[in-house]
């Protein structure tokens, strides 16, 4: 079987590398005419464009292939903890991992966008039209997923792992720190969604009174 050409780099240095090239073209080119105010964030969603979107497709894959080679991906520390004792502590659980890691990144091409839309919608026209017309399906498509599917996966996710079947390959303690930290993150997502609907609902309501 023929071998990546980069395995035998090691993966921390090699990524490392890779998103702080990424991190300067977007800061030194793509975004060297934006204020310097949202600048960083400009280039963080250019970053996360490049491993977010394609992260999706790597984890079906994954999913679908070859459930032992286990897709590590180190986004926030808590996220980071999952991954690395899901690979390498018990080597198990990469099905329901990997199907959270779906659910999470598969917004994340829509919300850089926005994002994007959102930080120069005062000084671009363009980026203000995009921004008004894609928020309100962002935040629709962004409620399904995080509000619906995702808990629908821990809910099922939980189910499994409490019924014991896993106990003697996955340590309780380690599943349930597994659910936790999904339930912040989820919790976290929904909190977030939630402000952005108030404040369309709340500008929406303003125009409105405007007009008449």
């Amino acid at each position: 079987m023929e071998t990546f050409p980069f395995s035998s780099i090691p993966n921390l240095p090699l990524f490392f590398s890779m998103f702080l090239i990424l991190y300067s073209i977007a800061y030194s080119i793509v975004f060297r005419n934006w204020s310097p105010k949202i600048r960083p964030e400009a280039c963080s969603c250019f970053i996360s464009l490049f491993h977010g979107t394609p992260a999706v497709f790597l984890a079906t894959f994954a999913i679908f292939s070859d459930q032992n080679h286990v897709l590590f991906i180190g986004h926030h520390l808590a996220t980071l903890f999952v991954f690395i004792t899901c690979r390498h502590v018990v080597f198990h659980g990469s099905y329901a991992i990997l199907t959270l890691l779906i659910l999470a990144e598969g917004t994340s091409f829509c919300q850089n966008v926005w994002t994007l839309a959102s930080a120069r919608r005062h000084d671009n026209q363009l980026a203000a039209k995009v921004y008004s017309n894609l928020s309100p399906y962002f935040y629709a498509f962004y409620s399904v997923v995080r509000g619906i599917f995702g808990p629908f996966v821990l809910y099922q996710m939980g189910v499994f792992y409490s019924s014991g079947v896993a106990d003697n390959v996955i340590p309780r303690w380690l599943w349930i720190s597994w659910m936790c930290v999904v339930i912040t993150a989820i919790g976290v997502s929904i909190l977030w969604i939630s402000n952005l609907w108030v404040e369309l609902f709340k500008e929406k309501k303003a125009k409105l009174e405007k007009e008449l």
